[in-house]
């Protein structure tokens, strides 16, 4: 990967106008005298590129830890590297074939550069991540295809999002280790604290949605959200750190409230002021077994066919047979519930 600033306003990639960049730049960001780049003020162009570079490597490098390879570029046998473009004056981001560039947010008054919103970078290579593995269709794959990938690009970003110290501990002390309720966790791409993006914690069924790319993702988006929630409280009920079951209470969203379900959650923890990290390890231990399957699922799936029943069924496949072999039932029955099986 490199990462270009180009010195004058740049258009957004479209085919047949594809990297390299040709035009004048910026000199890049520099290391400082022990090879780190935190040496660079925060506000500055070198800043966002940095940043920008560090949250595509650390999203491919978690990725290819769960599947335990390298992932290769798609655009492999035209370019070697990808080139990144951390901002431009435009009201989007966009991957693509041998290009991630990022535009910015203007909704405060002032452009807001999504090259330091990780949850918008992460989403971004979540793409290219995904063709590296599975491929890019050669023939028009199906309308769910499209979603899918809405989808499971939100939900790298999230898997991403739980592998900082930082965020975990926020998370749950926040939240006080209940995360159905509001959170940073099920907020994706959060651009200021009143505009999300979207939603993982919800009831949305397919029967639900429209035919819209995003709007259809949700119900896949929101099945992936239940199964790692669902695992993690297992694994609290296991470890006597909460005393409510899930797999007793399979459709907790259509038997109680939105109240009442934080309410039993909430007190099924009880005091978890002193098992702080007893909790973070039961998150952890969760992130990385659906970031396992998720991953090694795409192995199994043909773009050009792909629709979200063939995924689901794929991910059960990729559960049975590895560490998530005890959970497969917990990820039929949310992709069930969600009317994807």
């Amino acid at each position: 990967m490199y990462v270009i600033d180009p010195l004058v306003d740049k258009q957004p990639y479209q085919f047949p106008y594809l990297p390299p960049y040709a035009g004048a730049l910026r000199p890049p960001a520099e290391a400082g005298p022990d090879g780190h780049f935190d040496n660079i003020p925060i506000g500055t162009p070198e800043f966002e590129a940095a940043h920008a570079y560090a949250c595509v490597r650390r999203v491919l490098d978690i990725c290819e830890s769960y599947l335990g390879r390298e992932i290769p570029w798609f655009f492999g046998p035209t370019y070697d590297r990808l080139e990144i473009v951390p901002r431009l004056r435009w009201d989007n981001a966009q991957s693509g074939y041998g290009f991630l560039e990022m535009g910015e947010d203007e909704a405060r008054g002032e452009p807001q550069p999504f090259a330091l919103n990780f949850d918008a970078l992460a989403h971004e290579i979540g793409h290219l991540i995904i063709f590296g593995v599975m491929g890019a269709p050669r023939i028009d794959p199906p309308h769910e295809y499209f979603a899918y990938h809405e989808a499971v690009a939100d939900f790298i970003a999230l898997i991403g999002l739980l592998h900082f110290d930082t965020a975990l501990d926020l998370l749950l002390r926040r939240t006080r280790g209940n995360l159905l309720i509001a959170n940073e966790l099920d907020r994706f791409g959060e651009l200021s604290d009143e505009k999300q993006v979207r939603l993982f914690s919800h009831s949305l069924r397919m029967s639900d949605v429209s035919a819209e790319v995003h709007d259809l993702s949700k119900p896949f988006a929101g099945a992936l959200f239940d199964i790692l929630v669902e695992i993690y409280q297992v694994l609290l009920f296991e470890r006597g750190l909460s005393d409510l079951d899930p797999r007793d209470f399979r459709d907790l969203r259509s038997e109680l409230s939105e109240e009442e379900l934080e309410e039993q959650l909430s007190a099924s923890l009880g005091a978890n002021d002193n098992r702080h990290f007893a909790l973070k390890s039961a998150l952890e231990e969760a992130r990385d077994l659906v970031g396992e399957i998720l991953v090694r699922s795409w192995e199994e799936l043909e773009p050009e066919t792909l629709d979200f029943r063939w995924a689901a069924e794929a991910m059960i496949v990729a559960a049975e047979s590895g560490r998530a072999s005890r959970f497969a039932g917990s990820v039929i029955d949310n992709f069930a519930w969600r009317e994807i099986l």
